[in-house]
C-alpha cells in the first residue's frame, strides 16, 4: 500500500495515539495503524477509529496515569 499524502511506502505498526483539546489530553498506547515510511502520515481503519472516539466519550478507567511537565515556549528564562 502507498501513503496518500507521499506515495511512500505504508507498514503496519503499534503506535501511541494522543489527542489533545483544551485541558484533557489523551493516550491510547498499542493502536494498530499504518505508518508511512517517508513521511510517517498515520491512517487508522474505521473500527480502530470507532474505537478510539469510545476512549475519547466514554471516560474509561485508564491503565495508568502519568505525571507530564508542561512548558510555556513563550517563557523566557
Amino acid at each position: 500500500m502507498k501513503c496518500t499524502f507521499c506515495g511512500g511506502e505504508v507498514e503496519e505498526k503499534r503506535i501511541t495515539f494522543s489527542y489533545g483539546k483544551a485541558d484533557k489530553f489523551l493516550l491510547v498506547e498499542n493502536v494498530p495503524a499504518e505508518v508511512c515510511t517517508r513521511c510517517g502520515e498515520k491512517t487508522y481503519s474505521p473500527e480502530v477509529t470507532d474505537e478510539l472516539l469510545r476512549f475519547a466519550k466514554a471516560g474509561a478507567k485508564p491503565k495508568k496515569t502519568l505525571q507530564v511537565p508542561v512548558f510555556d515556549f513563550a517563557m523566557k528564562h
